[in-house]
C-alpha cells in the first residue's frame, strides 16, 4: 500500500510540474526548431489595385446579445478595416436583445465613415443563443472566408488582408490572431494571457494553434460543420474540427483583436466555470486529435487541454498524498511548497490588496483557474443543470 501511495503521489507531482512548467519549456525548444513563417505582408495602405481582385470574399459574421454599450465602435472599427468593400460583407447578429444595440446600430451604419461598408443588421426576437445563431447565419453565406468576431473587440486595421495571404495556402483552414485586454482587472489576469499568447504562437509552430478566442478568427467557409446545440466553447470545437478534418490553424502575431469590455470581478468565476466544463466537453468531442496521426498537435493538445482539465485532480491527488507520507523528507519539502503555494493563492483571493505582488497575483489568478475548472468538469460530468447565460468579460 506504502509503496503504491508513493508512486501515485509522484506520478500526480510530476504531471503538476510538467503542465505548469516542463511543458512550456519543452514546447519552447520545439518551436525554435520548427519556426513559423508568416507570410511575407505589405499594407495596402487603402489603395484600391488589380490585385485586389484575388483577394478572397469574407463575411463576418458579429453575434450580438444587449451590447448597446460597444456596438457604435465596433461598427466604426469595422468599417475603418483596409479590404476591398466589394469584397467584405459584415452580419450584425442581434440575438434576442432587450436593450437599446438594434437602434444602436441601425444609427451607426448611417454615419458617413460607415455608408460605404456592406453591413446589415439582422434582428432575431427571441434570444437562440450564439451556437443557435451561427449554424443559421453561416450556411447562407457562400463567400470564401468566415470571420467571427465579438462585439467588445477591436480589430487591428490590416487584419482581413494578413489572414487573406495565409489562406492562399491550402492547407491553412483557420487563421487566429493575437488576443489583447484593454484593460485587465488584475496583475494576474494579464500576467496569464501574456502566458496564454506565448503558448498559443508556440503550439502553433508545431502543429497547430488549439482553438480560437471569440474576440476574432476566421476559416474556410466550406470546411464549417454544423455544431451542437449544447456546445459550451463554440471558438475552441468550431476551429478544432476543421483541425481534425486535416487542416492547419495558424496563429499570426501581426493580426490584433484588443478587447475593451473589463473583467468584472465578482462575475470572473461564473465566467471560468463556463470554460472550464467546456474544457471536458472538448476532450469528449475531440478525443480524435490525440491520435498520432496529429503529431504534433496531438501533444499540445494531450500536454495542454487534456492535462489542463485532470490538473485539478492531480493536485489533489499530490497534497494528499504528501500529506500521508510526511516521514519522507522529500514529500516533506513537496507538502511544504504545496501549502505555501495554496496559501498564496487562497489568501491572494480573500485579501486582493495585501496580496497585490504580481507573483501572488499570478498564483491567485492560477489556483482560482484550477478552483473552476474542477467545479464546471464536475458539473457537465454529472449533468448537473447550470444555466449558461453571459457574463461580463
Amino acid at each position: 500500500m506504502n509503496i503504491f501511495l508513493i508512486i501515485i503521489t509522484t506520478f500526480s507531482i510530476i504531471a503538476v510540474v510538467y503542465h505548469h512548467a516542463l511543458y512550456p519549456m519543452l514546447l519552447r525548444l520545439l518551436a525554435t526548431r520548427y519556426p513559423q513563417q508568416n507570410m511575407p505582408f505589405t499594407p495596402r495602405g487603402f489603395h484600391q489595385s488589380k490585385k485586389d481582385r484575388a483577394l478572397p470574399t469574407i463575411t463576418m459574421i458579429i453575434p450580438a446579445y444587449n451590447e448597446q454599450e460597444w456596438i457604435a465602435d465596433k461598427i466604426r472599427n469595422l468599417s475603418c478595416l483596409d479590404y476591398p468593400s466589394q469584397k467584405l460583407s459584415i452580419i450584425i447578429a442581434c440575438d434576442g436583445c432587450s436593450d437599446d444595440t438594434v437602434n444602436i446600430a441601425y444609427d451607426t451604419i448611417q454615419e458617413a465613415v460607415c455608408s460605404d461598408v456592406h453591413i446589415e443588421v439582422h434582428v432575431f426576437e427571441e434570444n437562440q443563443g450564439k451556437v443557435s445563431l451561427l449554424n443559421q447565419l453561416i450556411p447562407q453565406y457562400d463567400s470564401d472566408i468566415i470571420a467571427l468576431s465579438d462585439v467588445s473587440a477591436l480589430l487591428s486595421y490590416d487584419a482581413l488582408l494578413i489572414a487573406a495571404k495565409h489562406f492562399n495556402n491550402p492547407e491553412v483552414g483557420v487563421v487566429n490572431p493575437t488576443y489583447h485586454l484593454l484593460t485587465p482587472s488584475s496583475i494576474g489576469e494579464k500576467k496569464y494571457w501574456e502566458y496564454q499568447t506565448t503558448i498559443k504562437q508556440q503550439e502553433a509552430m508545431i502543429g497547430s494553434s488549439l482553438g480560437s478566442h471569440g474576440a476574432f478568427y476566421l476559416f474556410r467557409n466550406e470546411l464549417f460543420i454544423p455544431l451542437d446545440n449544447d456546445i459550451i466553447n463554440d471558438d475552441f470545437i468550431l476551429p478544432m474540427k476543421i483541425v481534425e478534418q486535416g487542416y492547419q490553424a495558424i496563429y499570426d502575431p501581426r493580426m490584433r483583436a484588443l478587447e475593451l469590455e473589463r473583467v468584472i470581478q465578482k462575475d470572473d468565476f461564473a465566467r471560468r466555470l463556463r470554460i472550464s466544463a467546456g474544457n471536458l466537453q472538448q476532450l469528449l468531442r475531440l478525443a480524435p486529435l490525440f491520435s498520432p496521426k496529429y503529431r504534433g498537435t496531438a501533444f499540445t493538445f494531450f500536454s495542454g487541454k487534456g492535462l489542463r482539465f485532470t490538473m485539478p485532480y492531480f493536485m489533489i491527488i499530490a497534497y494528499i498524498g504528501s500529506i500521508l507520507l510526511l516521514s519522507n523528507p522529500i514529500f516533506l519539502v513537496a507538502f511544504i511548497g504545496q501549502t505555501l503555494g495554496y496559501s498564496i493563492g487562497l489568501f491572494g483571493f480573500i485579501f486582493p490588496t495585501l496580496f497585490s505582488n504580481k507573483y501572488c497575483q499570478t498564483i491567485t489568478y492560477l489556483i482560482t483557474g484550477h478552483t473552476a475548472n474542477f467545479i464546471g468538469g464536475l458539473t457537465y460530468l454529472f449533468n448537473k443543470p447550470m444555466s449558461w447565460t453571459r457574463v461580463h468579460k
